[in-house]
């Protein structure tokens, strides 16, 4: 049994989240998007990256884009592949925070549990949840992908907001109407809300 106290798992020795957060003068923290097809979570998210990054902040962004053409690309858009989606995400965005990265995720994640579940993998202290809350109708008019309109033809199947339910965030961290409030304004309420959380020591 002696012989056992000189083994050490690797984490052990390897650096602490402290550590990389120290090196980076930032807090790791989860900024997670959620609404409907259409809301303008992505173009939020990119203003507010390119905002962070003046600021000196390291941010990476994960959207559905650059997530399910590679570690998700086996996945569907039933509800266990859109569980196994998120959850994936979730696992990947808690790397990167606990790397002392600013994680900016923006995800329809259509319902309570499927959040919750995101968060309680990431932490809930790290979790910023942010309900882009735009009506279907600015959505659908927008439709950037032409998928609201295929989804009316019943082409696309379990959609989000027309075959598909979504289910409003209990309590965000914040509620942002892009129909109302111009890019600069939905940026400016993101970074009071995120710059004190970040603290940003350079």
């Amino acid at each position: 049994m002696e012989e056992n106290n000189n083994i050490y798992p690797i984490f052990d020795r390897m650096l602490s989240r402290s550590d990389k957060e120290s090196l980076l003068g930032q807090k790791g923290i989860m900024v997670w998007f959620t609404g409907l097809s259409g809301s303008g979570k992505s173009t939020v998210a990119i203003a507010l990256e390119r905002e962070l990054h003046k600021r000196g902040i390291l941010c990476r962004i994960l959207d559905g884009d650059n997530i399910r053409s590679g570690i998700n690309n086996n996945l569907g858009f039933t509800e266990a592949d859109r569980i196994e989606n998120i959850r994936r995400i979730a696992e990947v965005s808690k790397l990167f925070v606990d790397t002392g990265i600013v994680t900016i995720a923006a995800f329809i994640s259509p319902n309570n549990d499927i959040r919750k579940m995101a968060a309680d993998i990431i932490g809930k202290d790290d979790f910023i949840e942010v309900y882009v809350n735009t009506p279907l109708e600015v959505c659908e008019q927008r439709d950037v992908k032409g998928l609201y309109a295929r989804a009316r033809k019943g082409e696309v199947k379990n959609f989000t907001g027309i075959s598909a339910p979504f289910e409003a965030p209990e309590n965000p961290a914040l509620t942002l109407d892009t129909s109302v409030l111009s890019l600069e304004e939905s940026v400016n309420r993101l970074l009071n809300l995120i710059l004190p959380l970040i603290k940003n020591n350079k």
